[in-house]
């Protein structure tokens, strides 16, 4: 990544994409994607080492992964003040005398990510600031609820004011190559979210293989999802690079024959700003620019925010700064 990419990539204008539509189940398509794990997994490693950028190219790289996240909080001991609090730093996620010296005005982070009960005070934090509040559903983090149920999350959920929905997939549709039912399941949480933006989440650690992985991607965007998400966060393994890749050239695939852009969003596991550096080149390189703008792509993360700005603040003053200086919430 050169200064002329990091300066284009920061200044592409927001562009409404037409929504996936989604499209009929297409099991020939299906039963054709494969995945050579070895190939993707020499592919995964090759990259931390491939791309470096430093002083000020990598401080506008990270200023913009900051954009990009979902500053997120799913713990069982959320309170009203801790939301508040988060939305106070998804508004203003850098000190400003840190932005000053940047030269950077304006950086908010793209959504807030909470529970269902947390939607209210989280919109009425983020009033007029323009970030989303996106809410995890369906029973998440198991998805083992009712159906009926989860679909009633959903709309209790949008009808609470969250724009983005994440929801997570049956598991078990997957594992027993159940494609019809994973479908009909995306297919309906879709028409649930009306207006709001539906983020698949695959629980890709509990999905047993790549191509698993990537048969089911394909299945979500053909019942209409819009973003397809890696993890819940709480399972054992997260967000991964051969994980990712596999993903996001499944995107890929969707695009070339349909025409439709699906956002992608990592989650768990990415708490570093050296990692986020590595995922935007991934994007960069196999989807291209504009899948480096919110509304195509986020970091499912906490502690990858306060990891960033400690970085910013070494780029600025030369020396780094106690964890506290750079609190969540």
């Amino acid at each position: 990544m050169d200064s002329q990419t990091a300066e284009h990539t920061a200044q592409l204008p927001q562009v409404t994409e037409p929504r996936n539509p989604g499209m009929a189940l297409d099991l020939d398509w299906v039963a054709n994607v494969q995945a050579n794990t070895s190939a993707i997994e020499r592919r995964a490693a090759s990259l931390p080492g491939r791309r470096s950028v430093k002083k000020d190219y990598q401080a506008a790289w990270l200023l913009k992964a900051i954009t990009l996240i979902d500053l997120t909080t799913l713990s069982g001991d959320d309170t009203v003040g801790r939301v508040r609090r988060l939305c106070a730093k998804a508004r203003q996620p850098v000190r400003p005398e840190l932005l000053d010296a940047l030269g950077v005005d304006g950086i908010t982070t793209g959504a807030v990510c909470v529970y269902h009960d947390m939607i209210a005070p989280a919109v009425q934090a983020l009033h007029g600031s323009g970030i989303p509040v996106a809410a995890v559903s369906t029973g998440f983090p198991a998805g083992l609820s009712p159906f009926h149920l989860r679909l009633a999350e959903i709309e209790e959920s949008v009808k609470a004011g969250a724009k983005e929905i994440d929801i997570v997939i049956s598991r078990r549709h997957v594992l027993t190559q159940n494609w019809q039912a994973l479908y009909d399941e995306m297919k309906a949480f879709r028409a649930a979210c009306g207006d709001a933006h539906v983020k698949a989440i695959l629980a890709t650690g509990e999905l047993g293989t790549l191509r698993n992985v990537a048969r089911a991607s394909l299945i979500c965007m053909m019942a209409g999802a819009d973003f397809i998400k890696t993890s819940t966060g709480k399972e054992s393994v997260n967000a991964t690079l051969p994980v990712s890749l596999v993903m996001i050239r499944a995107i890929r695939d969707y695009f070339d024959r349909t025409g439709y852009r699906i956002g992608y969003k990592p989650a768990g596991g990415i708490s570093k700003a050296k990692d986020s550096l590595v995922y935007l080149s991934l994007i960069k390189e196999e989807l291209g620019d504009r899948w480096l703008m919110p509304d195509l792509f986020r970091f499912g993360a906490s502690s990858l925010l306060g990891d960033i700005e400690r970085q910013l603040e070494h780029h600025v003053t030369g020396a780094y700064s106690a964890g506290y200086r750079h609190a969540m919430a």
